[in-house]
Parts: C-alpha cells; structure tokens; sequence
C-alpha cells in the first residue's frame, strides 16, 4: 500500500476543491421546512456590484456565517438570504470609467446601448462576488437570492414612496445639495468624499455710511460680500461697541 506524503503547509485548494458544490447539490443551506423548528434568518448586508468583494465583506460574512451554522445545528429552520446592491450612482461611474479607457462616452452609446453595459457590468461582478461567496464556504441559500433592482423589491419601493407622499411625509422642495458635475446628478451625503485643500484667508474693510471709519473682517469667501446684508459684531467686545448701529455701505 502506498502512502501519501503529508503536506508541511495547508493547502486549500486541495482539501476544499469540489466541497462547496457537494454542500450545494445536498441542498444544506436551504430551509428545512420543519414547521415545528423556529425560524431563523438573516438577510446578508448586499454587497455593491460595483467591484470585488474586500477583507471587510469576509470579516462580516464570516461571523454572519458562524451565528447561521449555529442556529441550524441547534435545530432552527434556517435562512440566511444572499442577495446584491446595485449602487446606481457609483456602478454608473464604474461603467463610465470603463467606457473612457475604450475612447467613448454614454452619450456617444446613447440610453438603451448604456443600459446594457451596465447590466453586462452586473452581471460580470455578481459572478465575480458568487465565486467569492463560494471561497469563503458561506452557507447561503442561492435559490432566494435577490438584486435590489429586480421587480418585487423596485415595485416595493415605489409603493412606499407613493403612499409617503400621499400622506404628505415626503415633498419635493429647495435645497442646498450635492451635485456632480460629471454624472450631473445629485448626491447623498455618503457618496460625498471631502478634501481638506490649502485655501487663503482675506481682510476686508466696510466703509461706514457716516464716511468715518471702517469696519474690517476676515474670511476665507470675499465672493460672498456681494450679498452680504449685515454685519455683526459681539456686543460685549470693546473694540467695536462705538460701531453698534451703525451702517455699513
């Protein structure tokens, strides 16, 4: 009888290849469908398609998968629902960026030839966080998955708003927002990222009415003073209390 060397080092490639399919073709990561076993589900925090999945997605779906393989060996009829985010905003630029490297832009595809690179785009990077699903050895349920763009879930959204708005909780209205000039669309807060840059700091000098004096003020926005209608001053402090009341011009 032959004997097969031991290996020093862990090879997973080795010892996991064709395990996962096993576990899939099995069935395992799918509910019982024991009515007398409690139910227990998580619904996995969807990844965006745009791009790979990184160490933080492994660290969170690691201890996801650790609480669901809890729970099914303490006999609870278990789901853990796998699905992905579309990210509109910043899967477009993913597609944009993309387009700029072969010398094209949206505009020269037109609307629908756009479209369809961005669902080729999704369709390449689920692939991509699927097989990285499968490395990982998560036991999710792939027969329930979803995509935040498919009917169900976008039907769902609308019927939210509508009834919002008919109850008049949401309302269109003027707001100091996020725009990118680029995309030319408006931007959440989170979508945001902020640079500190190296500005310059100005000194002005407000004539008085009286034609004695001025008042000085500095600022790092001297556009501003052209719709400037006030200027205030601490009442308490002593360099400027013989400036109360007056005018500025």
């Amino acid at each position: 009888m032959t004997k097969k060397e031991l290996s020093t080092k862990y090879q997973p490639q080795e010892v996991e290849a064709g395990r996962y399919e096993a576990w899939l073709e099995k069935d395992l990561f799918k509910p019982s469908g024991n009515k007398e076993a409690k139910p227990y589900s998580i619904v996995i925090p969807p990844p965006n398609v745009t791009g790979k999945l990184h160490l933080g997605h492994a660290w969170d779906t690691a201890l996801q998968d650790i609480i669901i393989r809890q729970k099914r060996m303490q006999g609870y009829d278990t789901l853990w629902l796998p699905g992905m985010d579309h990210a509109g905003i910043a899967t477009q630029a993913k597609v944009e960026e993309k387009l700029r490297e072969q010398g094209i832009s949206r505009y020269d595809l037109g609307r629908e030839k756009f479209v369809e690179e961005v669902w080729s785009w999704k369709e390449e990077y689920a692939g991509h966080i699927r097989e990285q699903w499968a490395k990982l050895g998560l036991s999710l349920d792939y027969s329930r998955e979803r995509f935040t763009l498919d009917d169900g879930l976008s039907e769902a959204v609308r019927k939210v708003f509508v009834t919002l708005y008919e109850k008049e909780l949401i309302y269109r209205g003027e707001y100091i927002i996020n725009w990118d000039p680029q995309a030319k669309t408006a931007l959440s807060d989170i979508e945001v990222i902020h640079k500190d840059i190296e500005g310059a700091f100005y000194h002005m000098s407000y004539p008085l009415a009286d034609g004695y004096g001025v008042v000085k003020i500095a600022t790092t926005r001297p556009e501003t003073m052209l719709g400037d209608t006030a200027v205030a001053v601490h009442p308490e402090d002593e360099r400027y209390k013989d400036l109360i009341g007056k005018m500025v011009v």
